[in-house]
């Protein structure tokens, strides 16, 4: 048996991760300080490689001695999140190119929107130096998420 910090589902290609707001996210006030959400994000993209794609962090930077760091983001807090508060992170992919991979989160309470961001990963080796390209297996399986995604909103 598994055990998550957040709970998960997947709704078609809509991966979503909820995580609780805990003191260690919030300002003195029990706001989310916002360099927080950056490592709520990162949760949720790190679960959808595990429990989507079959390739968690840990197989990456193991054995196969791959990362997948964030090479741009653009974010967008709508509303503040307080401690407490159960967000749902909503993971969308949106485009895979010949080594990046772009994704569309937005978390929400309830009804409300708290933040937007797309971000583009790259697929790296160590000690490449650079991006490479997608192996195979890995983009068969991001394309397929893709594919819902554009059936779902057809």
């Amino acid at each position: 048996m598994r055990l998550l910090t957040g709970i998960w589902g997947s709704d078609m290609a809509v991966f979503t991760y909820r995580q609780k707001v805990l003191f260690q996210h919030c300002d003195p006030a029990g706001i989310v300080f916002y360099p927080r959400y950056f490592e709520m994000v990162n949760a949720t993209v790190e679960e959808w490689f595990d429990v989507v794609i079959g390739c968690g962090f840990p197989t990456m930077h193991g054995p196969m001695q791959v990362a997948v760091p964030t090479a741009g983001l653009s974010i967008a807090f709508t509303a503040p999140s307080m401690l407490g508060d159960q967000l749902e992170f909503r993971l969308t992919p949106l485009r895979v190119g010949r080594s990046s991979l772009e994704l569309e989160i937005t978390a929400h309470s309830g009804e409300e929107q708290r933040l937007k961001t797309t971000l583009t990963l790259v697929f790296t080796k160590r000690g490449a130096g650079k991006s490479v390209a997608w192996p195979d297996d890995l983009r068969a399986k991001i394309e397929k998420e893709i594919n819902q995604v554009v059936e779902k909103n057809a």
